[in-house]
């Protein structure tokens, strides 16, 4: 069974996880406690101050911290799982029935004018709040697609569908909005210019919707220890996975080759040549190779990657 980024797992308690990170590590899926199910069976989004006082305090066994990033994680054995919520066997279903409510009935739409255009969209899922029915009238869409070369296909193709009026560009407050989700460490004219490139957001019916990539990677089995936070400038030398995720830049620089993205926010952030300004948590493996990691918490206080203008 494979478990990557952008999936959901259940267990027996009522608790429910984002896998964080590709598979296992000692027998344990790597995530984030995200939904707490209450005794009338609903569930609750948490925080992550919350999820993780409340593993701490009544599910310890989840708590855990991994040798491969040196950071405290969450994580659940796979006999532990009972459902394993997968964004492609979601999208599926959705296609295959009839809508059950607005979100849903656009997410269709969107998929529709993708497959008129010639995209394969076996290699779509359906991530976020749509994944595990969890979503509200003023949900965006999140699809992750499982193919570089589709993905880069379904960029252009977005590009093109909002020059045609078939799409729609986010206006100044849904940049805004976006941004306040964020809530990331550059200036709110910094975002924009570098997210309005990237050409994976854009409006279908109203409604924002997100592209991510998520593509198996073989495991290298390395182990990290952090240096600690540093910032500095390099330039980027290969951009080949920077809408991966994680992100990933090669740069030239003296002593860093790289800089890993886990957190959407920069991913796709930089092209090759562009020069940028990185604030991180300086890592080393076993062989003395350094890589700075955005994306050290889920909140990244204090980390980012900027192109210098």
């Amino acid at each position: 069974m494979i478990f990557l980024p952008k999936s959901f797992i259940e267990t027996a308690e009522g608790l429910l996880f984002a896998i964080v990170a590709e598979g296992l590590e000692t027998g344990k899926v790597r995530c984030f406690l995200r939904y707490v199910q209450n005794e009338h069976g609903q569930w609750r989004k948490v925080q992550t101050d919350e999820a993780n006082d409340l593993l701490a305090k009544n599910y310890p066994d989840y708590c855990f911290h991994s040798l491969e990033f040196d950071a405290n994680l969450h994580a659940v054995l796979v006999e532990q799982i009972t459902i394993h919520h997968r964004p492609q066997n979601r999208l599926t279903l959705l296609l295959e029935n009839s809508p059950n409510d607005k979100i849903e009935n656009d997410c269709a739409d969107l998929c529709r004018l993708f497959a008129q255009a010639g995209i394969d969209l076996n290699q779509f899922g359906v991530t976020g709040s749509l994944l595990i029915g969890q979503q509200k009238s003023s949900s965006d869409i999140d699809l992750v697609c499982y193919d570089t070369t589709t993905f880069h296909q379904c960029r252009a193709l977005v590009g093109d569908l909002i020059e045609q009026n078939f799409l729609g560009n986010l206006s100044e407050n849904d940049w805004r909005e976006s941004y306040e989700r964020r809530d990331c460490d550059l200036s709110f004219e910094d975002y924009v210019w570098h997210e309005r490139r990237k050409a994976n957001k854009g409006l279908i019916n109203g409604r924002k919707f997100d592209l991510s990539l998520v593509e198996s990677n073989e495991q290298n089995n390395k182990t990290y220890k952090k240096l600690g936070a540093t910032v500095f400038k390099a330039t980027v030398s290969d951009d080949t996975r920077a809408f991966h995720y994680p992100a990933d830049f090669k740069l030239s620089h003296s002593t860093i080759q790289r800089v890993v993205c886990f957190t959407a926010t920069y991913t796709g952030q930089a092209l090759v040549g562009e020069t940028v300004e990185i604030s991180g948590q300086l890592e080393q493996d076993e062989f003395g190779n350094q890589r700075l990691v955005v994306g050290s918490s889920r909140e990244a206080r204090g980390e980012y990657i900027k192109v210098i203008r």
